[in-house]
């Protein structure tokens, strides 16, 4: 036996005791190296709770929950009860606030702004373009420009809202639709197929214009005008 070594079993710890020492270096280690809990939110769209984080605003506000598998930029700002889910895309100086919903494979670029309404499918509002109130742009729709969709307005299909353009009131446009220019549709308008509506023509009332019609100029259409092909002007 060398001198100085105790050969008994006496200071082996027991398994209790080692147990109980492997957990105080690994609380010590969790806490010099604290692993971050998942986050989720449920998003209300069928999929249940997924991981999410709030989005940090430019000024540092907390702002709406972003899911993990969408793209909101540093330099855009989401409201504190917006949401930005799916696949979307959030990205510029873009600013979604109220209670509006960027979900899909949707876009909103540039300095465009939604504000309260649902932005779904793979349209795109970019440019200085906004979508407010209980507004709809979904499908391959885009709205661009300096163009406004309010109201409860909804822009789908392929339509585009371009320009100066203003679709608002209960107004659709749909199908390959085009608004543009200065062109004002409101109230319970239809514009659908490949019709275009342009310059500083006005389209009111129960009014659809379809097809292949064109309005344009300084043309006035209201009341439950049905226009199907030709120019307007």
């Amino acid at each position: 036996m060398r001198r100085g070594f105790d050969t008994t079993m006496s200071n082996v710890p027991s398994e209790e005791e080692f147990l109980a020492a492997l957990d105080t270096v690994r609380a010590y280690l969790e806490a010099e190296n604290p692993v971050e809990a998942e986050c989720t939110f449920d998003f209300r769209d069928g999929n249940g709770p997924v991981p999410a984080r709030r989005h940090i605003n430019p000024d540092g506000s907390e702002g709406g929950w972003v899911a993990e598998t969408a793209d909101v930029a540093e330099t855009a700002r989401v409201g504190p009860d917006a949401v930005v889910f799916g696949n979307a895309r959030v990205h510029g100086n873009a600013r979604v606030h109220g209670n509006a919903r960027v979900f899909g494979h949707a876009k909103v670029d540039d300095n465009a702004q939604v504000d309260h309404a649902w932005i779904s499918g793979h349209a795109w509002v970019f440019g200085n373009a906004w979508a407010y109130g209980a507004v709809e742009v979904s499908g391959n729709a885009r709205v661009h420009g300096n163009a406004r969709v309010r109201g409860i307005a909804r822009v789908f299909g392929h339509a585009q809202v371009g320009d100066n353009a203003w679709v608002y009131g209960n107004a659709w446009a749909y199908g390959a639709a085009v608004v543009s220019g200065n062109a004002r549709v409101r109230g319970n308008v239809r514009v659908l197929s490949n019709a275009r509506v342009f310059d500083d023509a006005h389209v009111s009332g129960y009014a659809q214009v379809g097809d292949n019609a064109w309005v344009c100029g300084a043309a006035r259409i209201s009341g439950n005008t049905e226009l199907r092909s030709g120019f307007h002007c």
